[in-house]
């Protein structure tokens, strides 16, 4: 479930509701970065997904909201 309440999938595109800091990474992942071909797993971080500038990552639903 993403921020909002709605049901995510494997392929989705969400788009993030806050800014994000990264371990490691110059700069922080910004409110409104979108992440396209999502991918659902177990644990908890919920989300794999590769971002455009970013390289792979793992997000919690709760940062993201669906398109």
């Amino acid at each position: 479930m993403d921020a909002n309440g709605n049901r995510l999938a494997d392929g989705d595109t969400v788009t993030l509701i806050k800014d994000l800091k990264v371990k490691g990474a110059p700069k922080d992942l910004k409110q409104g970065t979108r992440v396209k071909n999502i991918r659902i797993v177990e644990g908890d971080h919920n989300i794999d997904c590769k971002i455009d500038g970013f390289g792979a990552m793992k997000l919690k639903s709760e940062f993201v909201k669906k398109i």
